[in-house]
C-alpha cells in the first residue's frame, strides 16, 4: 500500500466514499422540481434540507474527525457508505417532508465522516508526491455524485419514478460498503510527511481555512440545490434538461478538483483559493444573466464547478500539506465543519428570494459569498507568506 504509485483501487474507493457521502443532496438538488410538483415540497422547504442536512454535519465533524482519529479509516468508510444507504433508502420512502427531513439529517453522518476518513487514508496510503493528485482525484467524487444526481439518476427517475432513482443510489451504496471493507486493510500507519510542506502543529492556517470554508460553502451549496429550479422554473428548461445543469456542474468540478489539486504544490497553494474564489464571482454573474441569455447558464455552471467546488479540493490539500498525520482526521474535519455550515447557512437565504422569483438577487449573493470567501483566503495567504519570511 506505500507503493510509489498508490493502488488504483483504493483511489476509486476514495472517490466513491466521497460521492456517497453527498449524494442524498445533489438527488434533493436534481430531482427538486419532481419533489416540488409530486410531494408537496415547497422552494423554501428544499433549502431547509440542504440546512438540516449540512447543519448536522457541521456539527457532528469534529466529533467525527476524533473518532477516525480513533478507529481508523476502514471502519470509518465502512460506516460512511452503510449509512449513506440507509439515508437514501429513506428519502425513497418518505411519504412527506417530516420523514424527508429526518433521512437528510442521518445523510450528515457520512458527510462527517467523509473528509477525516479519506485524509486519513491518503496519508496512511500515498506516497508524499503523489497526494496532491489522489487528494484532487477522491474530492472529484463529490462532483462524481453531482454528475450522477444530475443526468443517470434524474434520467432515470423518468422512467422508475423519483423514487425509484433514489433506491438505485442506495444499493449501490450498500454495495460499496462492502468493497470498502474488503478492500482497505485494517491497520493503516502513516506515512511520511511531504518534504515541500511540512506539518507543524500550529492550527491558524486550518483556522483561516475553516472560515474560507464557510463562505464557499454557503455560495455553492445555494448553486447546488437551486440552479435545476432555477432552469425548470425561471428559463422553461424541462425537468430533465434542468437536472442536465448539475450534471454539467459535476463533470466541471472533477475537472476542476482534479487540475487544480495537481497545481497545488507547497509554495503555491496558498494562492490558489483566492483566486479560485475570484473565478466563482464571475460565474455568479454568469448565472444572474442567463436571464437575458439563457445560453449562459450552462457557462455559469461549468465555471462554478471549475472554480469554487475546486477550492474545497484545494484547502483539502492544504490541510494535508500542514496537519500533523496524528491530527490530519481532526483538522480535516474543521474545515469540514467550516464548509458545511456554510452550505446549511447558503440555501435558506437563497431559498426566501427564490420563493418571490428574485433569483437575480440570489445570485448577487452568492457573488458577494464567493467575493468574502476570496478575502478571506487573500488575506491569509499574504499573513502565511510573511510569517514564512520571519522564520526564514
Amino acid at each position: 500500500m506505500s507503493d510509489e504509485r498508490p493502488a488504483r483501487g483504493l483511489t476509486a474507493l476514495l472517490t466513491t466514499a466521497m460521492a456517497f457521502s453527498m449524494m442524498q443532496l445533489f438527488l434533493l438538488g436534481a430531482l427538486g422540481p419532481r419533489l416540488v410538483e409530486r410531494l408537496g415540497v415547497s422552494e423554501t422547504l428544499l433549502g431547509l434540507t440542504t440546512t438540516v442536512g449540512f447543519g448536522t454535519a457541521a456539527v457532528l465533524s469534529p466529533l467525527g474527525g476524533r473518532i477516525v482519529d480513533r478507529v481508523g479509516p476502514r471502519r470509518a468508510l465502512v460506516a460512511l457508505l452503510a449509512v449513506s444507504a440507509l439515508a437514501l433508502s429513506l428519502i425513497g420512502a418518505a411519504p412527506g417532508p417530516g420523514l424527508l427531513l429526518a433521512a437528510v439529517a442521518l445523510g450528515g453522518v457520512p458527510q462527517a465522516l467523509a473528509n477525516p476518513a479519506t485524509n486519513k487514508a491518503i496519508l496512511a496510503a500515498v506516497p508524499p508526491a503523489r497526494r496532491g493528485a489522489v487528494t484532487g482525484t477522491k474530492q472529484s467524487g463529490v462532483q462524481l455524485g453531482a454528475f450522477a444526481a444530475g443526468l443517470p439518476l434524474a434520467s432515470a427517475a423518468g422512467v422508475l419514478g423519483w423514487r425509484g432513482a433514489v433506491w438505485v443510489a442506495a444499493a449501490a451504496a450498500a454495495l460499496a460498503a462492502v468493497w470498502a471493507w474488503h478492500r482497505v486493510p485494517p491497520h493503516m500507519a502513516p506515512a511520511p510527511t511531504t518534504p515541500g510542506g511540512p506539518a507543524t502543529t500550529d492550527r491558524r492556517p486550518v483556522i483561516w481555512l475553516a472560515a474560507f470554508s464557510v463562505f464557499l460553502g454557503a455560495g455553492i451549496a445555494s448553486v447546488n440545490t437551486y440552479l435545476a429550479l432555477y432552469g425548470a422554473g425561471r428559463l422553461g428548461m424541462g425537468p430533465a434538461v434542468a437536472g442536465a445543469l448539475v450534471a454539467v456542474l459535476g463533470v466541471a468540478g472533477i475537472a476542476g478538483r482534479v487540475g487544480w489539486s495537481r497545481a497545488a504544490v507547497p509554495g503555491r497553494a496558498p494562492w490558489l483559493p483566492g483566486g479560485l474564489a475570484a473565478g466563482a464571482v464571475a460565474a455568479a454573474v454568469l448565472l444572474a444573466l442567463a436571464e437575458r441569455a439563457t445560453p449562459l447558464v450552462w457557462a455559469g455552471a461549468a465555471a462554478v464547478g471549475v472554480f469554487a467546488v475546486a477550492g474545497n479540493a484545494v484547502s483539502m490539500v492544504l490541510v494535508l500539506q500542514r496537519s500533523a498525520p496524528g491530527r490530519a482526521g481532526q483538522d480535516s474535519a474543521l474545515v469540514a465543519a467550516g464548509f458545511f455550515a456554510g452550505f446549511a447557512v447558503g440555501p435558506p437565504l437563497f431559498g426566501t428570494l427564490a420563493a418571490r422569483g428574485r433569483y437575480d438577487q440570489g445570485w448577487a449573493l452568492v457573488a458577494a459569498e464567493f467575493a468574502v470567501a476570496g478575502a478571506v483566503a487573500l488575506t491569509w495567504a499574504l499573513r502565511d507568506r510573511r510569517t514564512r519570511e520571519r522564520v526564514a
